[in-house]
C-alpha cells in the first residue's frame, strides 16, 4: 500500500541516455522507445522524460493498483487541465471533495440511465451518415466526433436549440487549443487579446459560462424539470450528504469536464474499430451476424479488444507531493509516476499473442481490471465509462444495421498522437455501402 515514509529514495533502475535523447524518442517513437526500455528493464523503470522530469515508469498491475488506490494527499495529478476545466472539475477537487462529488456524478452514468440516452445515440448516427458517400473511401474520425460531440451536448448538456448550435461551433476548438496552451509555462498563458492563443481560450470560456447559466435557467424554469434525464438537470437536483446542492458555477465546470474527458476519446476508439476490423473480414462478418441476431456479446468483445490494442489514451501521469513508497521503491516528492497503458496491454505475461486482434478472448467474461485499464481505475477512473461504453456499443450497432463495410488488405493504420488522444494517422478511413434494414434487426435490440 502506497504510504508516506521517510526510508532513504530508491528508484527503480533505467536508461541512462542524455535528456536530448530521451526526449527525441519520446516525441518521436514513444510506444517504440518505451517497449524497447521495458523489454531490457521490465514492467518498472525510471527515465527522464520532457516537460515531467525524473519518471518512475510503472506497467505491473500490482503497482498500478496501489498508484490508483493512493490518497490525494500523497500522489496528484500531473496535469494542469484543471486551470481551464475550472474549479468545481473533479480534475480540480482532491480528497473529501472529490470523494463527495464523485458520489454524485456516478447514478447519471448507471443503471436504467443509460436506456434513457440510447435513443440521442441512435439518432446522431441517423443524422450524420444520412449522406455517407458509398463506394467511396473517407476518413471516419472526424465524423465520429460530431457524432460524439453532439451526444454529449444533448444527452449531458440538455442542449437543443441555438445553444446547442453555439456549443457545437465553439468547443471542438476551444478544447484541444486549452488542453495545449495548459502543458505551457505560466508565463505563456497570458491574455494578450482576442487574437492571442490564451485570449481565445478565455473568451471562449466566458461565453460557455453565458451559455450554461442560461441552460441552468431554463432548467429551473421547465415545468417538466423532474422528468428530464439529461445530466444537467440531475446535477441539479444532486444533493451532498448535508442536503447542499452543486453550485451553478460548478455544474459549468462539471459538464465541461465530461466533454473534454470523453469527447474525442469516444470518438477516435470507434474510428479504431473501423480501422480493425476491416483488416479483419471474418471478425467484420461475426459482428455484422451478430447486429442483425441482436446479440452483443461479440459487439462488447469487439470493443474491449478495440481498447486494449489501440488505447486512445497510452499513458497517465502522477506526481508524488511527499516521499511515498510505492511496492519496493521509494518515490521522492515531485518525481513523476507515469502508468503506461500501452505497455500493460500489450504485455505477453497479461495476454496471449497480444499483437493478434483478437476479441474472443474477451467472450465469456469481462476484462480483468487490473491489467486492462483504459479508463484508468481507482478512486480517479473515469466516472462516463458507463456511457461511453454504452455510446460505442449503440454507434457500432447503428452503423452495421445501416452499412456493408469494404474490407481491405492495406496495412494498419500507424498511429498518430494529438496531445492526449493516440489516433489512427489516416483517420480511420473506411468504404461503405447502405444496406436494406433487416425487419426485426438489431437497430431495436438492447444494449447488455
Amino acid at each position: 500500500m502506497t504510504a508516506e515514509t521517510t526510508d532513504p529514495v530508491r528508484l527503480p533502475d533505467g536508461p541512462h541516455i542524455p535528456k536530448g535523447v530521451a526526449a527525441l524518442g519520446f516525441f518521436a517513437a514513444r510506444r517504440r522507445a518505451l517497449a524497447v526500455v521495458s523489454a531490457r528493464y521490465g514492467d518498472c523503470f525510471t527515465i527522464e522524460l520532457p516537460v515531467f522530469g525524473n519518471t518512475t515508469i510503472i506497467s505491473d498491475p500490482t503497482l498500478v493498483r496501489e498508484l490508483f488506490a493512493a490518497p490525494g494527499d500523497l500522489v496528484a495529478r500531473a496535469s494542469n487541465l484543471g486551470t481551464v476545466l475550472g474549479p468545481g472539475s473533479t480534475f480540480s477537487l482532491e480528497g473529501d471533495e472529490h470523494r463527495a462529488r464523485r458520489k454524485l456524478l456516478v447514478p447519471p452514468f448507471h443503471g436504467k440511465r443509460m436506456a434513457a440516452y440510447e435513443e440521442i445515440v441512435a439518432e446522431e448516427v441517423d443524422r450524420e451518415t444520412a449522406n455517407w458517400p458509398q463506394g467511396r473511401e473517407f476518413s471516419t474520425v472526424e465524423p465520429m466526433r460530431r457524432i460524439t460531440l453532439d451526444i454529449i451536448l444533448r444527452a449531458v448538456f440538455g442542449a437543443q436549440g441555438e445553444a446547442l448550435a453555439e456549443l457545437r461551433r465553439m468547443l471542438p476548438p476551444m478544447v484541444p487549443l486549452a488542453s495545449l496552451m495548459v502543458v505551457l509555462p505560466p508565463a505563456l498563458r497570458r491574455d494578450l487579446g482576442p487574437w492571442s492563443p490564451w485570449g481565445k481560450v478565455m473568451r471562449s470560456r466566458a461565453r460557455y459560462n453565458e451559455i450554461i447559466a442560461s441552460l441552468i435557467a431554463q432548467a429551473r424554469s421547465d415545468p417538466r424539470f423532474a422528468d428530464r434525464s439529461d445530466v444537467l438537470a440531475l446535477l441539479m437536483s444532486a444533493r451532498y450528504e448535508d442536503g447542499s446542492a452543486i453550485t451553478d458555477d460548478h455544474i459549468g465546470d462539471e459538464l465541461l469536464t465530461l466533454l473534454a474527458a470523453g469527447h474525442e476519446t469516444t470518438a477516435t476508439t470507434l474510428a479504431w474499430a473501423i480501422e480493425r476490423l476491416r483488416r479483419h473480414p471474418a471478425l467484420l462478418h461475426r459482428l455484422a451476424e451478430e447486429v442483425d441476431s441482436g446479440g452483443t456479446a461479440f459487439t462488447q468483445a469487439t470493443i474491449w479488444e478495440v481498447q486494449r490494442t489501440r488505447p486512445v489514451v497510452e499513458a497517465m501521469f502522477r506526481v508524488a507531493r511527499k516521499r511515498i513508497s510505492l511496492g519496493q521503491w521509494v518515490i521522492p516528492e515531485g518525481n513523476a509516476i507515469m502508468t503506461s497503458i500501452a505497455l500493460m496491454h500489450s504485455s505477453p505475461r497479461h495476454y496471449a499473442e497480444p499483437q493478434l486482434f483478437n476479441p474472443d478472448r474477451f467472450l465469456g467474461g469481462n476484462p480483468d481490471s487490473m491489467t486492462w485499464i483504459p479508463f484508468g481505475g481507482g478512486i480517479r477512473r473515469c466516472i462516463g465509462a458507463a456511457f461511453a461504453n454504452m455510446e460505442m456499443m449503440v454507434v457500432l450497432r447503428e452503423l452495421l444495421s445501416r452499412f456493408e463495410f469494404a474490407t481491405t488488405n492495406g496495412p494498419a493504420e500507424r498511429r498518430r498522437s494529438r496531445g492526449i488522444a493516440t489516433t489512427p494517422a489516416a483517420g480511420g478511413r473506411a468504404v461503405v455501402f447502405r444496406r436494406t434494414p433487416t425487419p426485426g434487426s438489431a437497430r431495436t435490440a438492447a444494449v447488455g
